[in-house]
């Protein structure tokens, strides 16, 4: 039974049908899911720092235990520790928290009518927090996704709003958690209209955008302001590194879908291989994650420090590609062994490392022409992310809200145009609908309907009055009564219909009256096989109350819309 309890009749009019009430959900989704936010990155810096000794070990790879003092070995024990936290938490409270959360929020959105149960939320945090906490390679923003989403959901049940403001507050919660979490608003809002709402109504972008706002205020009271990476001003210093940009933005189309295929080969792989329980999955395969966290302990939880490392040049090529290679396999396993969290972090990451290798290349083989190695490291963040999740206006708006850096905006743009072009011609799906392809949803087929899916024939529909053809006036005007319209046939089948209305306009003006076939209209018919959404289209059509249902020539029911509104009323 729901624990949720209903808001108050009179203030949940006002708030449900209205477009004031409606801003002031928009807030209240802010404000709840700005707090989520704080919360959630704060209990992942608690657990982080009890699987580690340190607030975040990525910052130290390969130390020791930080307060237990154990040597690098322990970090073969937290991804299984946390593993046995995490798996029966997932396993039996809310199964929709594993993975990355994004996929989960977009077909709620597309086809469940934007409704998520309330204890995802918890569910997601907790679960999240532990995975990344105990060292899975992943990021929090899928989790805070989907735990912004929830929170809106939840809202909008309380106050019982209708379906289409039901999946805008999820949209607003979704922005908001980009906002608060990444001290990212514009960037917030754009994520939830390209990728949850794929849509950017002009209604629905203004109350994102009261949601965002209000999460990022929270956000920034709470977390400060300070940009993601502290940079320097960079310069394109020649036309010739245009191309340099260019050619990034292909290769980093190529990682983008590379890391996707990645990404679900080992998710198959591992699906194959396991055959215990489910919940006990993550801290079995948490030991395989622990065994390549202390061959590449870089790869440790979200992994920000490292990104900014590459980002300012402290590491050389062939590390790079070594990161690069490690940080998709790592994320892969974790989300692959049942781990929780997002796969956005990973791309920027990805794409970090990649274009800092660019970077530098080019610097060494052109020196003058190229400009710092961390602009490449910067456009290739966003590259990477708009191959892989085909955003490309998100991709632009986050890294620039994320770095504060303006001045590389016309190479990223470009970047993120080309790796988005190239993810489109080697994939049909980016990272996040690739997960719901394989599960058989597709978002740009049209949902099926009840209609879609049941036959004129199962309306059990009955049987009506066929009038011969050679049938009297006078006596199809008896048999009419009580009738609108009846269908009349010969010897050769189905002839069309005799409305009520042309036998009495013909009986009164006439003193010699026509025979039947000439009043009788010609009119569409189904079949007993054909859908009934079919049927109904061929009611509004042809604006007509009736249609015969013929098979073989021969007249075998009569379907209308009151026969539709009969199957579905509960009975």
């Amino acid at each position: 039974m729901s624990v949720l309890r209903p808001v108050p009749a009179r203030a949940a009019r006002a708030l449900r049908g209205t477009d004031t009430g409606l801003l002031v959900l928009a807030l209240l989704v802010g404000l709840a899911t700005g707090a989520g936010a704080v919360a959630f990155r704060g209990l992942i810096t608690v657990l982080t720092h009890v699987f580690t000794g340190t607030d975040d070990y990525a910052a130290t790879p390969g130390a020791p235990h930080g307060w237990l003092g154990w040597g690098r070995w322990f970090v073969l024990l937290t991804p299984v520790v946390s593993g046995l936290l995490y798996g029966p938490l997932v396993h039996r409270f809310a199964r929709e928290a594993r993975g990355h959360g994004v996929p989960e929020v977009m077909v709620a959105v597309a086809r469940h009518g934007g409704r998520i149960p309330a204890k995802v939320a918890a569910v997601k945090a907790l679960a999240s927090s532990l995975t990344i906490g105990g060292g899975g390679s992943v990021g929090r923003e899928g989790p805070i996704v989907q735990i912004g989403a929830a929170l809106g959901s939840t809202l909008g049940t309380l106050v019982r709003v209708a379906e289409d403001r039901q999946r805008l507050l999820v949209a607003c919660g979704a922005a908001g958690g980009i906002a608060a979490t990444f001290n990212a608003p514009l960037a917030g809002v754009v994520f939830a209209m390209e990728i949850v709402l794929r849509d950017f109504a002009a209604r629905s972008f203004g109350m994102v955008v009261v949601s965002a706002v209000t999460a990022s205020v929270v956000g920034r009271s709470v977390l400060g302001s300070q940009a993601f990476l502290d940079l320097p001003d960079f310069t394109v210093p020649h036309l010739l590194t245009y191309a340099l940009f260019a050619g990034l933005g292909v290769l980093a189309g190529l990682v983008g879908v590379g890391f996707t295929r990645v990404l679900y080969a080992v998710e198959d792989l591992c699906d194959r291989v396991w055959r215990g329980p489910e919940w006990l999955r993550p801290g079995a395969g948490g030991l395989l994650l622990g065994l390549l966290l202390l061959a590449v302990p870089q790869m440790y939880g979200v992994g920000y420090p490292v990104l900014g490392d590459a980002v300012a040049g402290r590491y050389a090529v062939g590390f790079l590609l070594l990161l690069l290679v490690a940080k998709a396999v790592a994320t892969s396993l974790t989300i692959g062994i049942g781990g929780s969290g997002g796969v956005f972090a990973p791309s920027l990451f990805l794409g970090a490392a990649l274009g800092a290798a660019v970077g530098q290349t080019a610097a060494a083989l052109a020196p003058g022409v190229t400009g710092a190695p961390g602009a490449f490291a910067l456009v290739g963040m966003a590259a990477v992310f708009a191959g892989a999740a085909r955003a490309p206006i998100t991709a632009v708006l986050i890294v620039f809200e994320l770095t504060g850096e303006y001045s590389l905006i016309l190479p990223l743009m470009a970047a993120v145009v080309l790796a988005t072009g190239i993810s489109h011609r080697l994939s049909r799906d980016s990272i996040y609908t690739a997960k719901l392809r394989r599960r058989g949803v597709d978002l740009d087929a049209p949902a099926a309907s009840w209609a879609a899916g049941r036959t004129v024939a199962s309306l059990a529909l009955p049987v009506p009055t066929v009038l011969p053809a050679t049938t009297p006036p006078q006596q199809a005007a008896d048999a009419l009564a009580g009738s609108a319209e009846l269908p009349v046939a010969d010897d050769a089948g189905y002839l069309g219909v005799l409305p009520a209305r042309a036998v009495a306009e013909a009986l009164a003006g006439s003193a010699v009256p026509p025979s039947l076939a000439d009043l009788v209209e010609s009119r569409p018919t189904t079949t007993p096989h054909s859908t009934v959404d079919r049927a109904l289209d061929l009611l509004d059509t042809h604006d007509v109350a009736g249609v015969a249902v013929v098979e073989d020539g021969r007249v075998v029911g009569w379907f209308t819309a009151d026969a539709v509104l009969a199957a579905l009323r509960p009975r």
